[in-house]
């Protein structure tokens, strides 16, 4: 795998606001809109983050940035409504300098400001990416008892986010990504505690429930791709199509995943990456060379492993693929054997850490 670093830096936004950014990789410009819950250094660590980061690093000039009240962006902040957003993307895009037109990517809440800036400013962006998103806030959607749920989920931040016991924070955690291993939802929760404090965090999620931009979404122009995960249990499918729906000509692409977070070894991330390297034009082929040791495996052992990753027992890789319990423990035997690791642990951290492409 190429290494690449990041270099991090700082700037203010039109309210005084310190706004942390971070700029690594070359190739076209690609800016990220911030998205819930960001740290520019411990993202790039991260078990659940990483191989997003590296994988556009490794392919554009990778431009993102912690949004206010989290991760290295200033935490005591007045205004923290959705408002402020575009103005912050504003800020980061006027600082970074990126060539233009660039790509503008925009995740789950991050697909707010990404519209209305595509909109706003089409001369600027070439392509316009929105993955796991939405148009609408709790605040505006018709599901009563999903309002009442997130309301809840509101008070609970506000009480119990920053607590030693992580079990608000885990409840929390396994609606992101819920076929995650232990490392990835300890990580998560880890996240959740050390890159803002709970009423911060409270007031973050209540703004989520007030973003509207469904009035900009017949004003974009630029093409657009929109990515969403069929069972992803933070934003709806019926969102990702709405946006889809209502955004002229925009390409659609349902994965089958439930994480909200695409996890590495998960067939739905291989796919998310190849879509968005057709969509922007950037050359095919894998960004991180898969060890020759997974050569070694089979296709049936490929499948296990890759499925092994995304946190499935046994009796799940039986059911999915329709072989016994005991067919499975077999190859699984064979993978520690090939891999020469001795456990299921040591197997997914092996294929995390030498770019195991999945199952193919």
């Amino acid at each position: 795998m190429r290494q690449v670093s990041q270099a991090i830096r700082f700037l203010k936004a039109p309210d005084g606001v310190t706004i942390a950014w971070a700029d690594a990789g070359e190739g076209p410009a690609l800016v990220k809109v911030a998205n819930w819950l960001s740290h520019l250094e411990y993202d790039w660590d991260s078990p659940c983050w990483r191989h997003w980061m590296q994988f556009f690093a490794e392919n554009f000039r990778f431009i993102r940035y912690d949004e206010r009240g989290c991760g290295m962006t200033d935490w005591d902040v007045e205004d923290l409504s959705p408002a402020r957003w575009i103005q912050d993307l504003e800020a980061v895009v006027a600082k970074a300098r990126p060539q233009e037109p660039f790509i503008l990517m925009g995740i789950s809440q991050g697909t707010a400001a990404a519209v209305q800036f595509a909109a706003l400013y089409p001369d600027k962006i070439s392509h316009l990416i929105l993955y796991g998103g939405y148009a609408e806030g709790w605040k505006f959607r018709e599901n009563a008892a999903g309002r009442r749920a997130y309301e809840a989920t509101v008070e609970l931040a506000r009480f119990g986010w920053g607590a030693d016991n992580p079990v608000f924070r885990q409840l929390f955690t396994s609606r992101f990504i819920p076929e995650a291993t232990e490392e990835q939802i300890g990580w998560f929760n880890e996240l959740c505690r050390r890159t803002t404090r709970p009423e911060i965090a409270a007031r973050l999620l209540q703004a989520r429930s007030e973003v509207n931009v469904t009035e900009y979404l017949s004003r974009v122009k630029t093409q657009t791709l929109v990515i969403h995960a069929g069972d992803d249990e933070v934003v709806p499918l019926s969102a990702g199509r709405r946006l889809a729906s209502e955004i002229p000509n925009a390409e659609f692409v349902q994965l089958e995943s439930r994480n909200h977070i695409l996890l590495e070894c998960e067939p739905a991330w291989e796919r998310f990456r190849e879509i968005v390297l057709q969509f922007t034009g950037r050359p095919r082929g894998d960004a991180r060379t898969e060890d020759p040791v997974f050569r070694e495996l089979s296709d049936r052992e490929r499948q296990i492993l890759t499925r092994m990753c995304s946190g499935a027992s046994n009796a799940e890789i039986g059911r999915t693929l329709f072989i016994s319990d005991k067919t499975v423990r077999n190859h699984v035997t064979r993978i520690f054997e090939k891999l020469g690791v001795g456990s299921r642990a040591q197997a997914i951290v092996m294929a995390h850490e030498k770019g195991f492409r999945g199952d193919d």
